[in-house]
């Protein structure tokens, strides 16, 4: 993921991933052994802060971009590895009349070997860290968050598989997958309050707090987590043109932020129809899960210029941590994409995806459970046309609808739209300069957390 006002064109990361529509990915590597760029770019962003309308946070802000980026690639005879780093330096003039700190910055380093033991046996590993107050870099998966946050927040992006061609027409990919997210966000608070409503005791749960309390909550206390999966992939080559797969992954998620992040009250034991008030704390670890995936798919070349996937399946997660709801649920997951190369150097891709992902949402309900995801079904449309020579055009369109799983606001909805045009002129093979327009905006049905957000920027970008 490069920058925050580029638009690049939506990739398709094997068949279940979709990156950022303003990222970049370990793919995009240069030919050369090394490379370096630099990137000037001036903006206008109607609102910095991701805030509502309504409640006071909405800011907006004419600024400066400044990026450069070193990469190093070391083709080896059997490997291939490199290493690239991407600095952010973004300033805003509007936090200067506000008496802030006008600038945000960004660190990225992508690192990645490809290693062909034998013809048969290939590893791949690449790992990508960022840090940023940016949220666009923060956010991974299929509807990638963008909450900002005081302060830097970190991620890890871990990969590592084995790919092993057993036979001419049957092989094998085994994978490892590690995500890390950390926000300096942090601080949960706890405070006394007032005498509340009643609720009869679960069975099996122990007394909490006495009294009743009032709690705040970081992202920190409600995102800082690690998300592991492990998995197999079956394929059999049916034809030059067309391999069937089949898969099972098991993924487990560990939220490590140790912060309160939300209460229960209800009546503790004792005689009489007036029970004393316990409160229940729930702290990050409470959101912890496994789940368990098998799915199918198959990759086919329709035509010289046309190729589609499709991967369908059905995921089983167990949230046993929840002390007051154990839920266990199954859901659907499944991609689709397909992309026609209609003239060289222009495409167009068009996909689906549906799956869960986190949410800074938590909400106990009136049983005590708690939200703990997203089901989340996302449509993508990426266009890169060459109008000329020298003048390229990329239109981005990104939909998702989402539901809530759990807690006081399960089966509540809301709709993400994510658009973009961007505009490229490439004077020589060294220098080049562009233009573009980003549209975000987030409908929902949890109150204060819906934003629109509108952003144009024009610069100038050396390489060499």
């Amino acid at each position: 993921m490069k920058k925050l006002f580029v638009s690049t064109g939506i990739a398709a990361i094997g068949l279940a991933t979709l990156q950022s529509a303003y990222g970049q990915g370990l793919d995009l590597v240069s030919t050369k052994a090394w490379s370096i760029s630099g990137t000037l770019r001036g903006f206008y962003d109607d609102n910095y802060n991701l805030a509502n309308s309504q409640n006071g946070g909405h800011k907006g802000s004419w600024g400066a971009e400044v990026s450069p980026t070193v990469s190093v690639n070391v083709p080896l005879r059997q490997t291939d590895m490199g290493i690239r780093y991407i600095y952010g330096l973004y300033y805003y003039d509007d936090r200067r009349e506000l008496h802030l700190d006008e600038f945000d910055q960004s660190h990225q380093v992508d690192a990645w070997i490809n290693h062909a033991i034998n013809e048969r046996w290939k590893l791949n590993v690449t790992d990508s860290f960022t840090s940023s107050r940016q949220p666009d870099l923060i956010g991974s998966g299929p509807n990638p968050a963008t909450f900002r946050a005081t302060g830097d927040s970190m991620a890890n992006h871990f990969n590592f598989s084995v790919d092993t061609q057993w036979t001419p027409l049957f092989g094998t990919s085994l994978h490892y997958g590690n995500d890390w997210y950390h926000y300096n966000n942090k601080g949960d608070n706890v405070s006394t309050n007032g005498v509340g409503t009643t609720f009869a005791l679960p069975p099996g749960i122990d007394p909490g707090v006495p009294g009743l309390y009032n709690v705040s909550t970081s992202l920190k206390g409600l995102l800082d987590r690690i998300e592991q999966n492990v998995g197999l992939d079956l394929n059999w080559t049916l034809s030059p043109e067309t391999m069937f797969f089949a898969g099972y992954v098991y993924s487990w998620a560990n939220y490590t932020g140790d912060e309160t992040i939300g209460q229960f009250q209800y009546a503790g034991p004792g005689p009489g129809p007036a029970y004393p008030i316990h409160t229940f704390l729930y702290r990050s670890s409470d959101r912890n899960g496994d789940s368990h995936e098998i799915h199918v798919g198959v990759q086919h070349q329709i035509m010289a210029n046309l190729n589609g996937a499709l991967q369908v399946g059905v995921n089983y997660s167990d949230n046993s941590k929840n002390p007051f709801s154990h839920t266990q649920t199954v859901s659907p997951v499944a991609s689709g994409s397909l992309t026609y190369t209609y003239l060289p150097g222009s495409y167009v891709q068009l996909g689906v995806t549906q799956s869960h992902n986190a949410t800074d949402v938590v909400n106990p309900g009136a049983d005590g459970s708690l939200t703990q995801y997203q089901e989340t079904t996302v449509l993508y449309g990426d266009l890169n046309h060459k109008l000329t020579e020298k003048l390229f055009l990329t239109l981005i369109g990104r939909g998702s609808y989402s539901t809530f799983d759990g807690g006081g606001v399960t089966s509540q909805s809301e709709v993400s739209v994510d658009a973009s045009v961007n505009l490229t002129y490439v004077f020589n093979s060294h220098f080049s300069a562009d233009m573009g327009y980003n549209f975000d905006d987030l409908f929902t049905q949890v109150n204060n957390r819906d934003f629109a957000r509108n952003r144009v920027y024009f610069g100038l970008t050396a390489s060499y």
